[in-house]
């Protein structure tokens, strides 16, 4: 994997990749995720058209440590300032899961800096009730488990199709990439409340960026309708779903995936 380096923001540094060349892409994580849960391969294909930034959150890997709760406003706040660190004005930004709502905050607080939006496996707020799938609780209970072999089970099959978890040595490869980076369980609970405060449906008629909205229809993290509700709200936002693929749909389909976000930001 390429270097870590250190943006500096108001919460302290946080831990950045650069990889590739090309216009500028900032890809924004979702919850318990750090950098190289990308996949290298995913990596790569966008590095073929693009500077690719992608960061580690406040409280993940080695960013600085998170002390008390934070907000998606507060995560959207050190997006930009990953921003600033590497000198773009502006670029094009990728978020999925939690990740999806840092990056709407951004576009919708800093349009003038946001060149296109792909917003993946994401939400816009409530969503006839809740957005959430049933694996979800799978991921809370992989953050207060302790063991870490567990938490990787749990983990590995919330966010992948059953399909693509039944294949020989995905298992081994996610919980080896998974625990290569420090995700403290307190944490990830703190991702979640955050998260679960989220609720753009009202502004999101206002975005005028140019939006590509991914949803595998096989998620059991965020409800496949909550992708479309979210395209629904953004004006002329593209909606592709993805039949019988599961949350990380970048990791299962990396491929698929660089080609649908380079055809969406470059188009």
């Amino acid at each position: 994997m390429t270097d870590v380096h250190y943006a500096q923001t108001p919460a302290g540094p946080l831990a950045y990749v650069r990889h590739g060349a090309g216009e500028p892409l900032l890809l924004v994580m979702g919850v318990a995720g750090h950098h190289r849960m990308w996949s290298q391969e995913f990596l790569d294909r966008l590095g073929e058209r693009f500077d690719v930034v992608a960061f580690d959150h406040r409280g993940i890997g080695s960013s600085v440590r998170a002390e008390e709760q934070f907000t998606i406003p507060d995560l959207a706040a050190d997006a930009l300032a990953v921003m600033d660190q590497v000198g773009w004005d502006t670029a094009h930004a990728m978020g999925i899961s939690m990740g999806g709502t840092v990056a709407q905050e951004l576009a919708l607080k800093e349009p003038e800096r946001v060149r296109t939006l792909v917003l993946g496996c994401t939400w816009p707020g409530p969503v006839e009730g809740r957005p959430w799938g049933q694996a979800v609780g799978d991921l809370a209970t992989a953050a207060s488990s302790g063991d870490p072999l567990i938490a990787a089970r749990l983990m590995f099959e919330a966010n992948v199709s059953a399909g693509f978890a039944a294949e020989p040595g995905r298992f081994e490869e996610f919980a080896r990439v998974a625990g290569s980076i420090r995700v403290p369980g307190p944490v990830v609970l703190m991702q979640m409340v955050a998260a679960s405060d989220h609720d753009a449906t009202d502004r999101l008629d206002s975005l005028d960026v140019p939006t590509l909205v991914l949803h595998g229809t096989g998620d059991r993290v965020i409800r496949c309708e909550a992708g479309e509700a979210l395209a629904d709200l953004i004006p002329d936002a593209d909606l592709e779903l993805w039949p019988e693929v599961g949350h990380l749909f970048f990791y299962e389909q990396p491929e698929r995936a660089a080609s649908s976000v380079t055809e969406h930001c470059l188009s």
